[in-house]
């Protein structure tokens, strides 16, 4: 006699389980469900190929099947990283969105908005706050405060001078002072 729960053939309810997994995972994306819902479901299958008459012995190699096709699912998950692609769209703590740079999708103010950030995980949609004025939407940001929460604070690319430029403005101030100076002598 084959297993049952509720009434119904064990090799079927793993069958059925996997499949809501697989099916959740479309609602809940990250491999968080599938790799299980894959084992689950070959269980099923395996369950459902075996002869009626193993017993024990089916629920000892439905369990292996759980086992070995959930193992091979996680390790091709890892090995070609299907999710991740290539690292390319993750983050791996608020401190990495610091220098990202982006898009505003709602006018940022100094107490409102929202940036759709470039390289920003899974969900790329950041509320933000700009250090100082409004910055409107469409314009190109730069995260210079990651906030350690769900709220970033950016200023505009357009207004966002870096060490480089402001060396050359003193390069040129300076320049420019040495050329009045002799000019003048």
């Amino acid at each position: 006699m084959a297993a049952e729960l509720f009434g119904l053939p064990l090799a079927l309810l793993l069958l059925l389980a996997g499949a809501g997994l697989v099916v959740a995972e479309a609602f809940a994306p990250g491999a968080h469900f599938f790799v299980l819902g894959v084992g689950l479901f070959a269980a099923g299958l395996v369950g459902v190929a075996l002869p009626s008459g193993l017993g024990a012995l089916a629920l000892l190699i439905m369990a292996a099947a759980v086992i070995i096709a959930t193992g091979l699912t996680l390790y091709v998950y890892r090995e070609f990283d299907i999710y991740a692609g290539s690292g390319k769209g993750t983050t791996s703590d608020s401190s990495s969105l610091r220098g990202q740079t982006g898009r505003v999708t709602e006018r940022v103010t100094p107490t409102d908005g929202e940036v759709k950030l470039e390289s920003g995980g899974f969900n790329p949609y950041y509320k933000a706050r700009s250090v100082d004025g409004t910055i409107e939407k469409g314009e190109t940001v730069i995260v210079v405060d990651p906030g350690g929460g769900n709220v970033i604070t950016v200023e505009s690319f357009a207004d966002r001078t870096d060490d480089i430029d402001r060396e050359l403005a003193r390069e040129r101030e300076r320049t420019e002072r040495e050329t009045e100076s002799e000019s003048s002598s």
